[in-house]
């Protein structure tokens, strides 16, 4: 038997035609839908500080998150460090995130052209020119917004860190 808080987690974790579903149902009833991305390996005060940060742009937030084997394309065959199942369930249990899908493309285009959030989110390291799916959500009415990061966090530099205490 499953908990309430377990139920909340699942509940989050959306498979792409239920979420089309919620998110029209959200744009309806006027509710301004914020989608970012990204691979959420360690979750760590960078990434919590963005997700909060995007969460306050609008009414619902929409994580679209790689699945391991798209990460293992982009980073290379050591990670992810956690499993998708994993990192997905550490997403949907942050209160301000409302929905999580996760993607096999190394880039969410086709996830963002088939959602159409109103508001596309990246990191300000981003020109929203080179932003996946920014022309897709403009030509529908949306907006494309960068955040900064919080300098000094990254799974990346993380992962590099453990490695140098262990050798």
């Amino acid at each position: 038997m499953r908990t309430g808080f377990e139920k909340t987690l699942l509940d989050k974790i959306r498979d792409l035609p239920s979420l089309q579903t919620e998110i029209k149902n959200w744009q309806a009833e006027g509710k301004k839908v914020v989608f970012t991305n990204g691979v959420f390996d360690l979750l760590h005060i960078g990434h919590l500080t963005y997700l909060a940060k995007a969460a306050e742009i609008g009414d619902k937030l929409v994580i679209g998150l790689n699945a391991d084997n798209s990460v293992r394309r982009i980073k290379g065959p050591t990670r992810p460090v956690n499993d998708q199942n994993s990192r997905a369930a550490l997403l949907a249990a942050l209160f301000f995130v409302d929905a999580i899908v996760v993607f096999e493309e190394d880039t969410p285009l086709n996830l963002i052209s088939s959602l159409l959030p109103d508001i596309l989110v990246k990191g300000a390291d981003y020109s929203v020119e080179n932003i996946v799916g920014a022309k897709e959500v403009i030509a529908n009415g949306g907006e494309v917004k960068t955040i900064n990061f919080v300098e000094g966090y990254s799974s990346t530099s993380i992962i590099e860190k453990i490695r140098n205490q262990i050798s």
